[in-house]
């Protein structure tokens, strides 16, 4: 398995974490370190210590992400669209339950 690294940290290889770049000798993609602290408001800091990564590593990624950020910000865009489309597509066991007992009316599900 042939694996292109990218920038000191971060690396590349086909068939781990779906080809996407990640920390380098680490599963954790540059969209999580996104996502934790661009989205969910995380200090560098916070992630480091949650994660058992360096600082180094971190900064890296969001270096990455600055350079790529179009692609980037698209592959969680689809994430999210996959998430909810999965979400419509399935009622919980609960939703389920309710209907069977005549509790809730499907349409309002």
């Amino acid at each position: 398995m042939a694996t292109k690294t990218l920038y000191q940290h971060i690396e590349v290889t086909q068939g781990i974490a779906g080809g996407k770049p990640r920390i380098k000798g680490h599963r954790i993609t540059v969209q999580n370190i996104v996502v934790w602290h661009e989205y969910l408001g995380q200090s560098i800091d916070e992630i480091a210590h949650s994660y058992d990564l360096s600082l180094a590593s971190i900064y890296a990624a969001l270096s990455y992400y600055h350079d790529h950020r179009q692609a980037i910000d698209d592959s969680i865009k689809e994430g999210e669209a996959f998430a909810q489309k999965l979400k419509q597509q399935t009622t919980s066991k609960l939703q389920q339950k309710l209907i069977r007992l005549g509790v809730l009316l499907k349409a309002y599900c």
